[in-house]
């Protein structure tokens, strides 16, 4: 992941900023949660599907595909997508030795989305909006 970002154009900072919104509210269950994984994972499906809209809509607004920001959103889809397929289909309740697995995959999502949502803030110019 780079160490820095500064958009360089107009599309580039819409992309990140709709990438920052989205990063703020997917790494973990909401109060609704039923305790199996595959709830505790839904809010990972709902970003990994806004990344790849907002990667698309990128690319197709002439974005190119080696940009700095379109790295970071593929970044994303990979780490929800990691999580997404060991978890997405497992509707069995939890027991202890699978809820440490499980929250270990949500915090390693949650470190790297965080890592992110810095760096597009400090590049983007929003960095004292609270993360």
């Amino acid at each position: 992941m780079a160490a820095h970002w500064t958009p360089l154009d107009e599309a580039e900072l819409t992309a990140g900023w709709q990438l920052w919104l989205e990063l703020g509210s997917c790494a973990w269950p909401g109060p609704d949660w039923d305790g199996t994984p595959a709830e505790a994972v839904r809010g990972l499906n709902r970003c990994f599907t806004a990344c790849d809209e907002i990667l698309a809509a990128y690319r197709r607004g002439g974005g190119p595909a080696d940009s700095a920001v379109a790295g970071l959103v593929r970044s994303m889809i990979l780490a929800a997508n990691w999580t997404l397929e060991l978890w997405r289909d497992d509707t069995n309740p939890l027991d202890a030795e699978r809820a440490a697995l499980l929250h270990a995959d949500l915090a390693a999502f949650a470190d790297h989305a965080e890592s992110v949502r810095t760096l597009l803030a400090t590049g983007g110019g929003w960095a004292s909006l609270p993360l």
